[in-house]
């Protein structure tokens, strides 16, 4: 179970891969971070935020949670404005507390 809310009904192949990846990190706590973010956002997302969630998909769980809870400094080159929303949906949006 992946706990996603969205149906990939409609979106390109490339939008319903990243849906997926979002939903199957491996550590819940990222998958409920990043999928929630998925499902809210995936539809209106630019080609070069899809590219940007793509990049951030490939971080390691611990570091990317890190960031996000700010118990690590995130990198500047990952300090995107994508990175940014991710953070600030979790913050606002999220029953979890890490």
């Amino acid at each position: 179970m992946s706990g996603t809310t969205r149906t990939s009904a409609g979106l390109d192949v490339r939008r319903r891969q990243i849906l997926f990846r979002a939903w199957h990190r491996g550590m819940r706590e990222m998958d409920l971070i990043m999928g929630r973010f998925a499902d809210a956002a995936i539809g209106d997302l630019s080609e070069e935020d899809l590219t940007e969630f793509e990049r951030l998909i490939e971080v390691q769980d611990r570091d990317l949670l890190g960031w996000i809870t700010g118990e690590i400094a995130t990198p500047e080159n990952y300090d995107t404005d994508l990175f940014r929303r991710l953070k600030g949906f979790h913050t606002h949006t999220s029953p979890i507390h890490t």
